[in-house]
């Protein structure tokens, strides 16, 4: 857990001024950052608007996935769209039912948009708004209305009492799995919807252009600018944040690069790369696996390389690296190619392992079989990614 918060801390560092975070707090407004290019797609900010709302602390949410806050009665053809609309890389707005640290569940209308990087047009984060529905019968409230632009002193009790009473039926669960969270339903009311009003709305879409502000305005001191709108670059591919999830979860040390782009430059590097090279992620990404070569690299195994790729083969050679603070290590390194569903070379896949410690696997499996393993594990996640796209076209 210190090794994925130390990543959490480098990637906002990196992207962001030091001052970032307390512009960030200066908001109102509920809201939560994440980063789809860590493992897990972590929370790695989240406003003291959302902490209060949630009555979590800053340290039990900074690493966790957003579906931390979701309960049984959470709609999962909701979760679905979330999930789809990481996938696609867009923006999406819902209702949606969480809970809070003490178990109560409240609704809220949830609004998400991506950032991009304007250098490269990725998704470096995503934005995740949380605005608390206020149900129209407690506005009502017996026949003393309020109008939808004040906020009385009780409005909050009004927005978590109201919300827990009337907490929606979720299509896919079955009658008696409802009934058998009776016990713990805090006396709450059925009812088929909760809506958002335009007011609601209106604030969720504020809240977004706040924050994207911020983090535009903080980008540009470091060189690494972001937008709320994909700035494409001619001749780049990007890598999605679904294919970003999937390679998350391989924890060997490997990289993509991509043989369409001029020097076949790295897309995707992993934390165990990262960590195993000493290099930060943005010094990377872009580069062609060269620089990890140096003075006393063998020729003849780089020419080995060299061949394997223009032959579209897989090759395992043992060769000299060098980290980033100089120091020399044997790189048992394995390539392949890696194909999308149609059959057509999309990247070249270089698994690498520290000879120094290649014996050293809790699994008992060998460096081979390691190997073998990650590159499986790519090219499922490289071929399912195109199949799902193709059909999504169809």
């Amino acid at each position: 857990m210190d090794s994925q918060l130390s990543l959490i801390e480098q990637s906002f560092n990196n992207r962001y001024s030091s001052w970032v975070r307390d512009a960030l707090d200066d908001l109102p407004d509920n809201f939560t950052i994440t980063d789809p290019s860590i493992s897990g797609h972590p929370i790695v900010f989240a406003s003291r608007g959302f902490l209060k709302m949630s009555g979590y602390s800053r340290e039990e949410v900074i690493g966790r996935n957003g579906r931390f806050f979701q309960g049984p009665r959470t709609n999962r053809r909701s979760v679905m769209e979330i999930r789809e609309a990481i996938r696609q890389e867009r923006a999406i707005e819902v209702n949606l039912l969480n809970y809070r640290k003490d178990g109560a569940p409240f609704w809220l209308l949830f609004r998400m948009s991506p950032v991009f990087g304007k250098e490269d047009g990725r998704v470096t984060n995503f934005v995740a708004v949380q605005v608390p529905i206020v149900s129209k019968k407690h506005r009502r409230n017996n026949g003393v209305s309020f109008s939808e632009d004040s906020e009385p002193s009780g409005l909050r009790e009004i927005v978590f009492g109201s919300c827990r009473r009337e907490v929606c039926s979720d299509s896919l669960l079955d009658l008696d799995r409802v009934l058998a969270l009776d016990s713990d339903s805090r006396g709450l009311e059925i009812q088929d919807s909760c809506e958002a009003s335009d007011l609601e709305k209106q604030r969720a879409a504020t809240a977004i252009n706040n924050v994207l502000s911020v983090l535009v305005n903080y980008s540009e001191s470091t060189g690494r600018s972001v937008c709320g709108k994909r700035c494409n670059l001619p001749g780049m591919i990007n890598i999605s944040s679904s294919l970003h999830i999937s390679l998350g979860r391989i924890k060997q040390s490997f990289v993509l690069t991509d043989p369409h782009l001029p020097d076949m430059p790295i897309v995707y590097a992993s934390d165990a790369f990262l960590k195993m090279t000493g290099y930060d992620r943005h010094e990377v990404l872009g580069l062609n696996c060269s620089f990890l070569n140096g003075v006393d690299t063998d020729t003849a195994t780089l020419n080995q390389i060299e061949e394997s790729i223009r032959t579209e083969r897989a090759c395992t050679v043992r060769i000299l690296n060098y980290r980033k603070d100089n120091s020399s290590f044997w790189n048992f390194l394995h390539i392949s190619p890696v194909r999308n569903a149609s059959g057509k070379i999309a990247y070249f896949v270089s698994v690498q392992i520290d000879e120094g410690s290649k014996n050293q696997d809790r699994h008992g499996l060998s460096p081979e079989m390691r190997q073998r393993s990650a590159v499986g594990a790519i090219k499922v996640a490289v071929r399912s990614l195109s199949m799902s796209a193709g059909a999504s076209k169809s």
